[in-house]
């Protein structure tokens, strides 16, 4: 009996580190200002919502292939990019995507050092934008 109630309990610990948690929907942490990661149909529809902007923090060359429409393109890779993100309106919600979702992440990172509390990060990135457009 004393060894099936320690099996329980490993199983419980390995269940509970394991789970990632709701990644397509706002946490306790994003309440609290954070990075929420979204799939492509959540990103999608957090557009539609009041006060967002989304972000492009792709180069230059990969916007001329495609992007999604009335993002505000922003590269990254630009030396001014921090000086940049400096100047915009932190009490809109930020949704931001590169092309497979790295450089959105450090992006996102950097709004949040920046004091921005809302931001959202397409996981996949504009790849996985096209697979569900």
């Amino acid at each position: 009996m004393k060894n099936l109630l320690l099996l329980f309990l490993v199983v419980q610990f390995l269940a509970l580190s394991c789970s990632s948690g709701p990644s397509t929907s706002t946490t306790n942490a994003q309440a609290a200002g954070g990075i929420v990661d979204l799939d492509a149909a959540a990103f999608k529809a957090k557009m539609s919502e009041p006060n967002t902007m989304v972000l492009d923090v792709r180069t230059p060359a990969e916007i001329a292939a495609g992007k999604i429409p009335g993002a505000f393109d922003l590269d990254i890779q630009d030396p001014a990019f921090k000086a940049e993100v400096n100047r915009l309106d932190k009490s809109k919600t930020y949704l931001v995507y590169c092309k497979k979702g790295g450089r959105s992440a450090r992006a996102c990172s950097v709004l949040e050092e920046a004091g921005f509390e809302k931001i959202y990060n397409l996981k996949g990135g504009y790849d996985g934008w096209k697979e569900v457009e």
